[in-house]
């Protein structure tokens, strides 16, 4: 019997820790938590995460930084929008409005995360933009567990917990 590794259709399981390069600052982990499994070659990961691991046994440790472009892309200004405060008036009955804020707008296409960069009397600026565009990525990885995806999984795009089960 080979040794899985990881490869296109296989669930693997991980777990990680993301920091900043430029100050170690934590941005994500799984630490305390379960891993993290995900169905390799189906975009659920950032694309330079599936690269890096790519052909790792289980047990295998590694770390690698990304660059921007195969994270979550370069900052991209036109994601910097103006919005008319009044559209916020229902929501800053319950709260005010901050710089720094994380909000969920629904566009036509689905929710999109934006954060406030600024406030005037009139209007709302909004930078939808993924909070880390435009930054390299460093991440530890450990190859917790890997197996073959069912055809169920495969025909989803998704893994479906530990055994492959779906989830009700």
């Amino acid at each position: 019997m080979t040794e899985l590794t990881v490869s296109e259709n296989m669930v693997a399981s991980v777990h990680y820790k993301g920091t900043l390069p430029d100050d170690g600052e934590v941005f994500d982990s799984s630490e305390g938590r379960e891993p993290l499994s995900f169905l390799v070659g189906h975009k659920q990961m950032i694309p330079g995460f599936e690269d890096e691991i790519m052909g790792a046994k289980v047990g295998d440790k590694m770390e690698f930084t990304l660059s921007s472009d195969r994270a979550y892309g370069d900052r991209d200004d036109e994601a910097v929008m103006q919005i008319p405060r009044e559209q916020f008036a229902q929501l800053e009955e319950e709260a005010a409005l901050e710089v720094g804020m994380q909000l969920v707008a629904q566009m036509p296409h689905g929710p999109s995360p934006f954060t406030i960069t600024l406030l005037s009397d009139d209007t709302v600026t909004a930078d939808f933009n993924h909070a880390l565009a435009g930054q390299s990525l460093t991440f530890a990885v450990e190859i917790v567990d890997l197996r073959e995806a069912t055809e169920d999984e495969q025909s989803h795009g998704h893994a479906h917990g530990a055994d492959g089960q779906h989830q009700h």
